[in-house]
């Protein structure tokens, strides 16, 4: 374990598509023109950041890569002595001669990209190649928001395992180059809860949430509660090869947010129609937990427990991020934080917290499917076009220096309470 507690960064930098648009945030933040917002970053004290070298950005055509953004920023984090976790496809679906049901050209053409670029920065160290791939899968093959566009769940785990062998077969080739590379494997993890006659599709979901690292290691085995589910969509011989080829994460990246726990409710009729779903066995809402339920949520502390129970890795908090005023943001900064270094007192190996979206997020609220102006600054808000720090920067730069944010000055006001623990937090059953 680490001496201390790391504070790392990330930029949002999602490219998805829908029908036949794509949606690109590096473009949206105006990230892609100002390389000097890496000089904002350094300035805030952060040392080691999450930072795209995208497939669908870079490989222009087959076989052909313009490396010259990349090659200017990647250079500036040198020179600044931020050392880089390099993300290579994030909630994207490769370029646009593949997809996330390629079952070949996928995993194959993701490996040779992050060849090139290991070839090309051998000194990077830290990698993610796929960034959340049951989230992906589950927007892009399950609910149908993103390219392409399915609702069907074999083409949901068909996409799973699509990214999981390109995040395996990656690896391989980037640890060609350099054999001590980390896989820094990020997944969103949240709790599923809800009446007792959804239970069985609670069990599901709460096994399911775990598939990006239990593939990773080898774990879908004949007896993992989802081996035989899988295996009906006839991915059985899937499973086996990772079983016997397995490429275990040397970090687990956390990510969660407020809403990341669901709650499942079979009575429909307290909730907007929009929340509405099945299983095709039991038709129930699903909504954020944290707005219908009495009791708190489990929090950071529990769910760094849970991992290192299950899998006894490094863990890092590798998305911590608040769409709401500066000062809720800190408060949900500050009490992972917390969390993270009470957990390292307790044994567990957690790393580093990373303070995500540092130049804000644009159209998460309707999940990218739209692009209608919807804003969230960061510690920096780009939304005029000039970057300016607010008050999270103001407290990420406190927390970077002393390591911690309860001696924090005035301009870094932290809510004395978060949202999420309030009774305001809680949304009115329809009438």
């Amino acid at each position: 374990m680490n001496a201390s507690l790391e504070l790392w960064g990330g930029v949002e930098c999602t490219v998805n598509r829908v029908g036949n648009v794509w949606r690109d945030q590096v473009q949206l933040s105006g990230h892609d023109a100002r390389l000097d917002d890496l000089d904002l970053i350094a300035d805030l004290g952060i040392r080691t950041l999450r930072y795209p070298v995208l497939w669908e950005r870079t490989e222009t055509a087959p076989g052909v890569f313009d490396w010259r953004w990349a090659d200017a920023r990647l250079a500036r984090l040198r020179e600044l002595g931020i050392r880089p976790v390099v993300g290579l496809v994030h909630h994207g679906s490769g370029p646009d001669w593949t997809d996330l049901l390629d079952d070949a050209g996928f995993a194959r053409g993701l490996a040779r990209f992050a060849g090139a670029a290991a070839a090309r920065y051998p000194w990077v160290t830290d990698w993610t190649p796929v960034n959340e791939p049951l989230t992906t899968a589950r927007f892009s093959c399950m609910y149908g928001h993103w390219h392409p566009h399915r609702r069907d769940e074999g083409d949901f785990w068909r996409a799973l395992l699509n990214q999981m062998d390109a995040v395996r077969l990656a690896m391989h080739a980037i640890r060609a180059v350099t054999p001590a590379a980390r896989l820094i494997q990020t997944e969103d993890f949240g709790v599923t809860s809800g009446t007792p006659p959804c239970r069985d599709q609670i069990r599901h979901e709460n096994l399911r949430r775990l598939a990006t690292w239990d593939l990773l290691e080898g774990q879908v085995t004949p007896d993992h509660g989802h081996y035989a589910h899988i295996g009906s969509f006839g991915l059985q011989d899937r499973l086996d090869a990772f079983r016997a080829d397995p490429c275990p994460a040397d970090v687990i990246g956390l990510n969660h947010y407020a809403t990341s726990d669901r709650f499942l409710d079979h009575r429909l009729a307290r909730y907007p129609t929009h929340s509405h779903g099945g299983n095709g066995q039991i038709a129930y809402a699903d909504v954020a937990a944290v707005r219908v339920l009495e009791a708190p949520m489990h929090g950071w502390t529990w769910l760094l427990d849970q991992l290192w129970t299950r899998y006894g890795r490094s863990i890092a908090v590798t998305e911590c991020h608040l769409g709401c005023s500066a000062d809720q943001q800190i408060r949900w900064l500050a009490d992972c934080w917390q969390a993270a270094q009470a957990a390292r007192l307790a044994g567990v190996a957690v790393e580093a917290v990373t303070v995500w979206a540092l130049l804000g997020s644009h159209d998460w609220n309707s999940l990218l499917t739209r692009t209608d102006g919807h804003y969230e600054p960061g510690a920096l808000d780009v939304s005029s076009g000039v970057p300016r720090p607010t008050t999270l920067a103001n407290a990420v730069a406190h927390l970077a220096k002393t390591g911690g944010l309860r001696d924090a000055p005035a301009h870094c006001e932290m809510a004395p309470v978060g949202w999420w623990r309030t009774p305001e937090r809680f949304e009115p059953a329809p009438a």
